[in-house]
């Protein structure tokens, strides 16, 4: 899938308690979502990411802008996360009742 999107955010809109920090930067998480209609030339609207408890409740969602596509290739398909290396597990020597070995070196 490939499309071009443009929009603009309301700076003012994004409530302080959206705003995460990490590693010394700033992050908002948004939605953005596309239609099909088009209401004073624009197609999609950006909005502050709900929680699952905010969905499930209905909450209004809190939207902050608004753009257009203005370009695709007709393809739209989902992102498929990709997968996160296994974080490498410290080795441990295996437990045993017999002497050491002559394999290693006894310092």
């Amino acid at each position: 899938m490939s499309a071009l999107i443009n929009f603009s955010i309301d700076l003012n809109k994004i409530p302080k308690s959206s705003i995460n920090s990490k590693n010394g930067h700033a992050y908002v998480n948004l939605t953005m979502s596309c239609n099909d209609d088009t209401k004073y030339g624009n197609n999609t609207a950006v909005s502050i990411r709900q929680t699952k408890e905010e969905r499930d409740s209905k909450s209004v969602k809190r939207y902050i802008g608004n753009g257009q596509v203005v370009w695709t290739n007709g393809t739209v398909v989902l992102a498929e996360k990709e997968p996160q290396p296994e974080e490498p597990q410290p080795q441990q020597e295996p437990q045993t009742d017999s002497a050491p070995s002559d394999d290693f070196l006894d310092f």
